[in-house]
């Protein structure tokens, strides 16, 4: 790629998923200096390896797989506060039966926190699946992983935290077991 078009090309292609990558970083990791740190040392590889980047392809699934492998490098164990959780009555306690709302019960930090206790390999599909919307195949290129262990590892993530959480609600009185 000449230098001029590969300028244009990543301004066009990479650089208009700046701040979204930038608020992914900064949830996974709570802090504005690690955040800005991951995504400088996310924006500086996809640069030097832009060469290999297909244009027109999925820029922003590409920028995600470098910002996840940066992070696993950087071993951070906590994840950022996520969007409060639409329907959590619903996604999360499917069998229960509750005392009163269980998203009036439940805050972001017990979300997190039931969160903080997947193993890596299972919180990274959820957060990429049912956190940023991404569809399987996207999911499965992001973490270079077959489909097939894309939705396994959804399905027994979603288990998990269910689990986590419906234990935590019953701690609490929001249900009943």
């Amino acid at each position: 790629m000449k230098q001029i078009n590969k300028d244009e090309v990543f301004k066009e292609e990479a650089m208009v998923h700046f701040d979204e990558i930038f608020r992914v970083a900064y949830r996974m990791t709570r802090k504005k200096e690690e955040a800005e740190e991951l995504v400088q040392d996310t924006f500086m590889q996809a640069w030097q390896s832009f060469e290999k980047y297909e244009p027109g392809t999925n820029c922003r699934a590409w920028l995600y797989q470098i910002l996840f492998n940066k992070n696993s490098s950087f071993k951070r164990k906590r994840f950022a506060q996520i969007k409060h959780i639409q329907d959590v009555d619903e996604f999360v306690f499917d069998n229960a039966v509750a005392s009163a709302s269980i998203s009036e019960h439940l805050t972001d930090d017990t979300v997190i926190g039931a969160l903080d206790e997947l193993p890596d390999y299972y919180r990274s599909v959820i957060l990429l699946a049912d956190v940023y919307d991404f569809k399987y195949k996207e999911v499965s290129e992001i973490l270079q992983i077959p489909i097939g262990t894309v939705m396994s590892r959804l399905n027994r993530a979603r288990t998990e935290l269910r689990k986590t959480l419906a234990g935590f609600a019953a701690e609490n009185g929001i249900i009943q077991p």
